[in-house]
């Protein structure tokens, strides 16, 4: 089913003046950051052809997309939180961690949300009301690149909305072309694991790469991996 703004119009009909999409990428990952794309749309009806889920997008077409998007919407970001990250908060809070950044950097150049779309069924933005994360990273300075100057604007979820939405689209677009950059930096340090082309996921090869050589730091620790050879 190709994408449409059917989500973002009945949010500018019910007052909205910019609406967000966002995706996330990398959440299922054995290495390498999450990443978290958002796209600022005030009201229009059109978006750039062939937009899709990144993950229907080969990484030729999505190199393609990316560079259209550039120009697309009011405003784009990606934000990361690292496995360090990860491993030290969780990765619900490191999700949340990373949007935050994201919508830190859109507010810097002055765009205002005022509602967001996200992707899927469950709302990992949205900071339970007894989250001391939440608390404690909206204090923190901009090694943490949050913002508490306000609240987080009313969240509609979209179950499977990278393929229904177009600003989510667009976000997941961003997000991974710019996470598969990042693994493949990470390659060059780290060639035996593969990441150029498993991008941090269990892939067979990247589960006997961790036997053999053991975890780096660009592992998430937390998690369980393969124990190494002894």
């Amino acid at each position: 089913m190709p994408v449409s703004l059917e989500y973002e119009a009945a949010l500018w009909d019910s007052g909205a003046r910019v609406v967000v999409g966002i995706d996330e990428v990398g959440r299922g990952a054995l290495a390498g950051p999450v990443s978290v794309g958002v796209v600022a749309l005030e009201r229009c009806d059109d978006w750039p052809v062939g937009l899709a889920d990144s993950k229907l997008l080969s990484p030729k077409r999505r190199e393609a997309m990316n560079a259209v998007l550039a120009d697309y919407g009011l405003a784009r970001a990606v934000g990361h939180a690292s496995p360090q990250e990860i491993d030290d908060v969780g990765i619900v809070a490191a999700l949340r961690l990373a949007g935050n950044r994201a919508l830190a950097t859109i507010a810097a150049v002055g765009v205002t949300v005022d509602a967001i779309l996200l992707d899927g069924k469950h709302d990992w933005l949205t900071p339970p009301a007894d989250d001391l994360f939440a608390a404690d990273a909206g204090q923190d300075d901009v090694s943490l690149g949050t913002a508490d100057e306000a609240p987080l604007p009313p969240v509609t979820m979209v179950i499977k909305g990278d393929n229904l939405c177009a600003s989510i689209a667009a976000g997941s677009v961003i997000a991974k072309v710019e996470r598969d950059a990042l693994m493949a930096q990470a390659h060059v340090r780290h060639p035996e694991f593969g990441w150029d082309g498993n991008k941090g996921y269990g892939a067979e090869g990247h589960l006997n790469a961790i036997r053999t050589h053991g975890a780096t730091d660009e592992h998430r620790r937390s998690w369980k991996l393969p124990e190494r050879d002894l």
